[in-house]
């Protein structure tokens, strides 16, 4: 089966205005919860990922919640405007794609009030958006999330990189980014830097107030359980979902469980 086609979008109302890979998802009003509206999902991906990287589970998941879709490279990854060689993502560059990227995207597109749903990196970058933009985001689904460094985070971005370097890693990558340096080096580099060691995001999550699933697997290489505890202490609202069996890919290690914990969290809150 080949790839769902995907376009290149300028995203003018930023600096440099860098290209944005994207697909779009249709709503499937025979499917799902058809009358939860057609707020739209939006889907942010992990540290090496990109629209490619993510397969088909958006389109799963729409399907299951009968809501369009959005899914999108960040800039440097997938098949966006590429990170140069000479520039280095510093500690806020996820607090740049949640509070500049994010809304400049969403404003361009018409997008309003849309559930967010992220992964890993694209977790951090929606909790930070809906902290920022509490009246601008429906409700917001993480999985896998990051709001402090743990060595154990650390470890495993060492060890992929020594993959990395070693052939493997890149030649996979190279599957879903069409720069892999780009993707890998940005993400990489930015964690193993000193100043990264303090980065926390708890005091910027501390006000959100909107409907938040935040998911984990137990297995997790690049995490425990104690983001999940740091981020019912800034949301106690928040709903809190452990996977047993499940590594640090949810919507891979357990598909099914993802859609329908997803799909029954949107049904609950719809219309709030």
């Amino acid at each position: 089966m080949p790839p769902p086609e995907t376009r290149l979008f300028t995203l003018r109302t930023m600096a440099g205005a860098p290209r944005i890979e994207l697909r779009r998802i249709a709503a499937n009003p025979g499917c799902g919860t058809a009358d939860a509206g057609q707020a739209v999902i939006v889907f942010l991906h992990e540290g090496l990922g990109s629209v490619a990287a993510w397969r088909d589970f958006p389109d799963r998941l729409c399907a299951a919640c009968g809501l369009p879709g959005l899914v999108y490279s960040r800039p440097g990854y997938g098949r966006s405007t590429p990170r140069a060689p000479h520039e280095h993502w510093d500690a806020r560059y996820l607090h740049t794609q949640a509070l500049e990227v994010l809304p400049a995207l969403l404003g361009e597109l018409g997008i309003r009030r849309p559930w967010l749903f992220g992964h890993s990196d694209g977790a951090t970058i929606a909790l930070l958006h809906a902290a920022a933009f509490p009246g601008a985001v429906t409700g917001t689904i993480v999985l896998a999330p990051h709001v402090f460094v743990e060595q154990k985070a650390l470890d495993g971005i060492a060890r992929a990189r020594r993959a990395y370097e070693a052939g493997p890693l890149r030649e996979r990558l190279a599957r879903v980014q069409a720069d892999p340096d780009s993707a890998f080096y940005g993400w990489c580099d930015a964690w193993l830097a000193p100043a990264f060691r303090a980065w926390n995001i708890e005091a910027d999550i501390a006000g959100l107030r909107g409907p938040l699933l935040a998911v984990q697997g137990e297995d997790d290489e690049y995490g425990t359980l104690e983001q999940l505890d740091r981020i019912a202490r800034s949301a106690p609202h928040a709903e809190r979902l452990v996977l047993p069996h499940c590594g640090h890919i949810p919507q891979r290690d357990a598909a099914q469980q993802v859609i329908d914990a997803a799909r029954g969290f949107i049904a609950r809150h719809r219309g709030a």
